[in-house]
């Protein structure tokens, strides 16, 4: 059994998934670039799912084995932080098409075990 406070990491993640998903329903690329407050509330939940993958790893190690791409999805939160003036809305768009769905579905798996 997963200690609780990994369980609460991986809950963030399924609902700062889900945030992302509600937030660009129905939006188009062009519709994400031309909308700061958009770009800025995407930003952040993705900041959230990479924090809270962080601290979900350093508790419970085996999670990196559990989670595709754990590695670079931390840092594209680091990147976000640290680096924000060089994030291209391409690549987070991207990364919202391609990746949300599967990483929602591998935490959620990962709850459902509880």
């Amino acid at each position: 059994m997963r200690p609780l406070e990994v369980l609460k990491y991986l809950f963030d993640i399924v609902e700062a998934c889900k945030m992302l998903e509600q937030f660009t329903a129905g939006k188009v690329f062009g519709d994400y670039q031309a909308d700061p407050m958009l770009r800025a509330a995407v930003e952040r939940q993705f900041e959230i799912v990479g924090e809270a993958l962080n601290q979900a790893t350093r508790l419970d190690p085996s999670i990196v084995n559990q989670i595709s791409e754990t590695r670079r999805i931390i840092a594209f939160r680091n990147r976000l932080i640290h680096a924000y003036a060089s994030v291209a809305d391409e690549v987070v768009w991207g990364v919202l098409e391609t990746k949300l769905s599967v990483l929602r579905q591998e935490v959620e798996d990962l709850l459902a075990e509880v």
